[in-house]
């Protein structure tokens, strides 16, 4: 094997998780790759076309981006038109139209598509700037630019190839110099990720220029994406989410693809840390029929994600693409048209032969570190089987909600529990609302889908989460008669509680057992709420149960406790004009008291198929549960 260069040498240390704290880096290698060298090489496009012939499933999706490309020619050219603080939007449509037409041009060298790609080009470049303010917009408008400029680089006429040129040096790269706008480098979160990529890709485009500058410009972003790369440790939880790990996690990747590309052509090696592991979680945070585990700010996005070939071959598992195979249907057109990054899926997954993918082998997944989650299924395969995703983490992490303990459900194709997600950020804003801050006076905890009261979770004296409390997952089993995990929440009730532990099972593979252990302080009695947040209709409550339906199905919700509990329900809409108005939902769940000093525990089975039958024998203490301890 040929030795690394040093920029490999660098990359292989970042991902192994070897160089966290070390002064800034420079790198000495020179990029003497002609054009085109990001992502997709010259005289590489016979080779991707070849694989495409050999599959109807890649040549459907290669004629879906010619026959978008198409489309985009009709289409007026963009504006420079804010959404709010935003200019985010036009920004990613500029990056989907380049790649797309790009991409198409260097496949079928039909001209139109050259000479549409031009005009998007040089039309951004004429902004007055790609709004510094919000360097999201910068970093995505520049990598779009960087793409085209690098991959057309032979047949721009000049006079655009300079107007291209300029503007990404000076709309893009120069702006991420100044104070004002460049924090970015200073944080461990998906800014960093997406900011630093488009620097990257806008460097090594216009290297030629100001070969010592653009390598510092390099440098510089090589060394800020530590931070974000050692979130994912120790086994490849994301923080911030699902729809975030897209995000960031791409972004990410295009980076580490590029510089491989420019500067080496050997694999990043046999690295199995937090950040290789991570698309393991992505395909787990899927659920059963494709909907994820939207905690925190995520929304219910869903579809083909690029990342995942890169990882599939990274780590030579086409279990990674399970999920992926089912977005890849023509069912899903629409959905991956929309995706600016798609012709990625074709450079990245050149190796993939779709008949290879296999479902995975483990029905559950553990992620430790800031978020910690817990995900498993009864099956990968059926349409019918049970899905939990269990998660702890703090409120005080980037995107959080208050949301430790909470859990998402599914069983006979419908999520009986769910998350709202996130609220669009523009009508939060707009209400001069600052939703950036995660203390716990903040005004972000006002809102109605962040804070625990719109969680599936445990809620005492009607009081806010502790907001810096980290509920770590203490413990779990792979059993497939007991699958489960413990958490530890007692460090978000310091006030009210002494002690609180919670415990969700899948049992037999049959239904979902939740049970909560909790011992009250002794300076006077506490109420417990109990919250299961459902699009279902309730079709009966007693005593102890409560039966919803939806889509022709049922689910019964029975309550085990030595304590007494009154069943409720509670409405999803606010009285705060700013809150979304959240239709077609509804939460259930109990409230018990619990006497000062006193310990008690609730049990909830969730059985699907309406019926209340469910082994009592299972509904033992947590301290008698059989799980492996994985605590942090």
């Amino acid at each position: 094997m040929k030795k690394f260069s040093l920029i490999l040498v660098l990359l292989f240390n970042i991902v192994a998780g070897h160089v966290w704290c070390r002064p800034e880096t420079k790198i000495l290698s020179d990029c003497s790759v002609p054009h085109p060298r990001l992502l997709l090489k010259g005289g590489e496009e016979k080779k991707l076309l070849d694989h495409i012939a050999s599959s109807e499933i890649w040549q459907r999706l290669h004629h879906d981006i010619l026959s978008e490309c198409d489309r985009i020619t009709t289409l007026p050219l963009l504006k420079r038109e804010k959404v709010g603080i935003r200019l985010l939007a036009v920004s990613r449509e500029s990056l989907r139209r380049i790649f797309f037409l790009s991409y198409a041009y260097r496949m079928t060298e039909n001209e139109k598509y050259l000479f549409r790609a031009e005009k998007e080009m040089v039309n951004v470049a004429r902004f007055t700037d790609w709004n510094p303010s919000h360097f999201l917009d910068v970093a995505e408008m520049t990598l779009g630019m960087s793409i085209g400029y690098d991959w057309l680089f032979d047949r721009l006429p000049e006079k655009s190839k300079k107007i291209i040129r300029e503007a990404i040096v000076e709309k893009g790269l120069k702006p991420s110099y100044n104070s004002e706008y460049n924090w970015f480098l200073n944080v461990n979160h998906n800014w960093n990720q997406v900011c630093n990529a488009g620097m990257t890709f806008g460097a090594l485009a216009v290297y030629e220029e100001d070969s010592d500058w653009c390598r510092n410009v390099v440098s510089r972003s090589v060394d800020a994406l530590q931070l974000p790369m050692n979130e994912y440790e120790p086994d490849g939880a994301y923080p911030e989410g699902y729809a975030y790990w897209e995000y960031g996690t791409t972004f990410n990747v295009l980076l580490l693809d590029a510089l491989q590309k420019v500067f080496g052509e050997n694999s990043l090696g046999e690295a199995h840390n937090g950040f290789m592991n991570t698309a393991g979680y992505y395909e787990n945070m899927t659920g059963i029929k494709g909907d994820s585990f939207n905690y925190a700010d995520c929304g219910s996005e869903y579809g083909l994600t690029p990342a995942m070939f890169w990882f599939a071959d990274k780590m030579n598992d086409p279990s990674l693409l399970w999920v992926e195979k089912n977005f890849l249907s023509d069912k899903y057109r629409e959905n991956y048209l929309k995706n600016r990054l798609l012709p990625a899926v074709m450079i990245w997954g050149a190796k993939t032969d779709i008949h290879e993918i296999v479902p995975p082998q483990r029905l559950l997944w553990c992620g430790r570190g800031i978020t910690p989650v817990v995900l498993m299924r009864s099956s990968w395969k059926s349409p019918d089987a049970l899905y939990v995703g269990f998660k702890g983490g703090t409120a005080s992490s980037n995107h959080a909600h208050m949301d430790a303990g909470s859990f998402v459900m599914e069983a006979d194709g419908v999520r009986w529990a769910m998350d709202f997600g996130r609220q669009n950020y523009e009508s939060l804003e707009s209400q001069k609302l600052n939703i950036w801050v995660n203390d716990q006076q903040s005004d972000r905890w006002k809102v109605f889908r962040y804070n625990n009261f719109a969680h599936n979770t445990l809620t005492v004296d009607g009081k806010l989460h502790c907001a810096s409390g980290y509920v770590p997952i203490l413990g779990i089993s792979e059993h497939e008669s007991f699958m489960s995990a413990i958490c530890d929440l007692s460090p978000v009730f310091k006030e009210s509680l002494s002690s609180c532990r919670r415990g969700i099972a899948l049992v037999d593979k049959k239904y979902v057992m939740v049970r909560d252990e909790v011992v009250a302080l002794s300076d006077r009695s506490h109420t417990v709420r109990w919250t299961l947040l459902t699009p279902a209709e309730v079709k009966h409550i007693g005593k102890d149960e409560i039966v919803l339906e939806k889509d022709g199905k049922q689910l019964a919700v029975k309550v085990v406790s030595k304590y007494p509990v009154t069943m409720k329900t509670w409405s999803t809409r606010s009285e705060n004009s700013y809150d979304a108005a959240n239709p077609g939902t509804i939460r259930i769940g109990f409230e018990s008291h619990i006497d000062a000093g006193a310990s008690a525990d609730f049990t909830v089975f969730l059985l699907p198929g309406g019926s209340m039958d469910c082994d009592l024998s299972k509904n033992i203490p947590l301290s008698r549960w059989e799980i492996k301890d994985i605590a942090n």
